[in-house]
């Protein structure tokens, strides 16, 4: 079974949602503030399925459903989270209170805006008070929130750092065959 199929029990938080049963214990969370962080969050869950790490993904406004965000955060250890990824716009409140009540590392993913290009969320994400880090990644850059779990994670998990190990090896041979059919073919014809 695949890492997709294996988490389609996991997109489920609450109560508001249907529950399926699983057995299956998500290590990283990733959470948004709304359905237009989804392409973005979704290079985050790509990069999770192909390095076989299981996740929930969910959908929780921290300005519009505290109360449902608080639960979400309190339970995230419980539920065995070892890391959130958490993506927000604009205020971008959703990853530092993340951090604020879970005690384990917080990803923040700032998401591009229209009116000042993202800098509002990763301003809001990457000044943090003194005592609540939250690790960001640029402006939309969900892939790297992916890898920044794998490699927490791969801190005690020699069979993942080996996954992360092939993945790198990989980047590093598409780069190669790039180059070589540019040396092959010159820039015009590329």
């Amino acid at each position: 079974m695949s890492a997709r199929e294996e988490n389609t029990n996991l997109f489920v938080f609450d109560e508001r949602r249907t529950e399926k049963e699983t057995n299956i214990m998500a290590k990283v969370g990733i959470v948004m503030g709304s359905d237009s962080d989804m392409p973005v969050m979704a290079k985050a869950a790509d990069i999770l399925e192909k390095l076989g790490i299981d996740y929930e993904m969910t959908i929780i406004s921290a300005h519009r459903e505290p109360d449902v965000f608080f639960e979400y955060a309190k339970s995230a250890e419980s539920k065995g989270f070892k890391v959130i990824i958490a993506g927000a716009g604009m205020a971008a409140h959703l990853p530092g209170m993340c951090a604020a009540i879970f005690p384990m590392p917080v990803i923040g993913i700032p998401m591009h805006t229209t009116s000042l290009g993202g800098r509002d969320s990763l301003y809001s994400i990457v000044q943090m008070p003194s005592g609540i880090p939250v690790a960001t990644v640029a402006i939309n850059g969900g892939a790297n929130a992916g890898l920044l779990a794998a490699k927490i994670l791969a801190t005690s998990d020699e069979a993942l750092l080996e996954r992360l190990k092939a993945y790198s090896k990989d980047m590093k041979e598409q780069v190669q065959a790039k180059d070589a059919r540019l040396q092959e073919v010159g820039y015009k014809n590329y």
